[in-house]
């Protein structure tokens, strides 16, 4: 029997940019996504996203919000079926710095997020979060 694998992601924002990782791992190896990963058992997505993001990027962050529950079947193109949980969140310590399976890290403007082209559906996500956002 086929299961489902549940993600995570995590949408950092820092002084008006986002944090994207470059992919070191099929699928979409080599494209920019925002920081984030698989849940292990007997772990709670919140703290799946928390530990995922300092992996990936060297951040340690606080969760703000849910974002979203993203489950359709062909977000994913190696046939595997991933539901991710994807949060808001803002960096309470640590250094920006690429980890575990992330190739590179950057922060790029909010502005140009229109104009780069993001692993799974995480354009989708983004335009997700960006529709909720309140800016101050």
């Amino acid at each position: 029997m086929k299961r489902v694998t549940l993600t995570v992601d995590a949408i950092i924002e820092i002084d008006g940019k986002i944090v994207l990782i470059r992919r070191g791992a099929n699928p979409f190896r080599g494209m920019w996504a925002i920081p984030g990963g698989h849940v292990n058992y007997r772990e709670t997505v919140e703290h799946a996203a928390v530990r995922e993001a300092f992996e990936e990027t060297g951040l340690k962050i606080k969760l703000t919000k849910l974002v979203g529950v993203y489950s359709d079947p062909k977000r994913n193109p190696d046939k595997e079926h991933r539901v991710a949980v994807a949060f808001a969140a803002k960096k309470t310590g640590g250094r920006l710095s690429s980890g575990d399976d992330a190739a590179a890290v950057m922060l790029i403007p909010i502005s140009e997020l229109p104009e780069t082209r993001l692993a799974f559906d995480h354009d989708k996500i983004i335009r997700d979060y960006m529709s909720q956002r309140v800016t101050k």
